[in-house]
């Protein structure tokens, strides 16, 4: 995995280290792979979180307290297949961890399609099973 990133990094490289980012919990280093104008979309969010997210700012407030309640421990399974659009992935992965506050297990797979322009991710459709995480436990998106 790359240490750093430029606009010459192929998007699965790119990927990949923001895999690691997340992994070593920071998360200020994984909204720094963002454009300032990106978008991130929650396809099957359930009722009460957020299904749009509009500019880095937006996607670091939400991503901010992530590992104080999701401590990832692995992607298990990344598989990245390329499309006719050089600036575009999809990501078919698993995540595994726990969750902090009740230290159950957290095991999530997920569909990714994820957009990169000048080694920046503009735009991220994130469709991730919302019946996995039915803890409230797991909620990062709600303030305490």
């Amino acid at each position: 995995m790359p240490t750093n990133t430029s606009k010459d990094t192929a998007p699965a490289d790119l990927y990949r280290h923001g895999l690691r980012l997340l992994l070593d919990k920071d998360i200020p280093a994984w909204v720094d792979l963002w454009d300032d104008d990106g978008v991130f979309e929650f396809p099957f969010a359930p009722e009460g979180r957020p299904k749009r997210l509009e500019g880095k700012a937006a996607v670091g407030d939400y991503m901010r307290g992530y590992p104080d309640f999701i401590d990832l421990h692995d992607f298990p399974s990344v598989e990245i297949h390329r499309t006719t659009a050089a600036e575009t992935i999809v990501v078919e992965m698993r995540g595994v961890g726990r969750l902090v506050k009740t230290g159950s297990p957290f095991d999530m797979t997920y569909i990714a399609v994820v957009t990169f322009r000048n080694g920046l991710i503009t735009h991220y459709r994130d469709y991730w099973n919302p019946l996995a995480l039915q803890d409230p436990a797991s909620d990062f998106t709600r303030k305490s």
